[in-house]
């Protein structure tokens, strides 16, 4: 086994993993919840970028209803940033599903 071959594999996957993750931190993904009343824009890096609320959902007899609809925009764009990210990363490294190993925040 070559060690200087080996650290060079590394260094290369170690370079491919960085320009992957800045990708993602300019990928945007998009939910929303409340049949479009509640919008939310996360990246891939899991950074939110943008919540919009429709002035239909403010209730102010209901503020639990807006809660709750923002709540599960926010869930559901950083699911699928979380999904985007596995993806790209998983791609990147050769290495798939990067969840089934057990990392937290993958």
């Amino acid at each position: 086994m070559d060690m200087n071959k080996m650290l060079e594999q590394v260094q290369q996957m170690q370079a491919q993993m960085a320009k992957v993750q800045e990708e993602l931190a300019n990928e945007i993904v998009e939910a929303s919840a409340g049949g479009g009343m509640v919008t939310v824009k996360a990246t891939g890096a899991l950074e939110l970028k943008e919540i919009k609320i429709s002035p239909e959902a403010i209730d102010p007899d209901d503020p639990e209803l807006l809660a709750d609809m923002v709540l599960a925009a926010v869930n559901e764009a950083l699911r699928s940033a979380q999904s985007l990210a596995q993806s790209k990363l998983g791609g990147a490294a050769g290495l798939g599903d990067l969840g089934s190993l057990g990392l937290p925040g993958l």
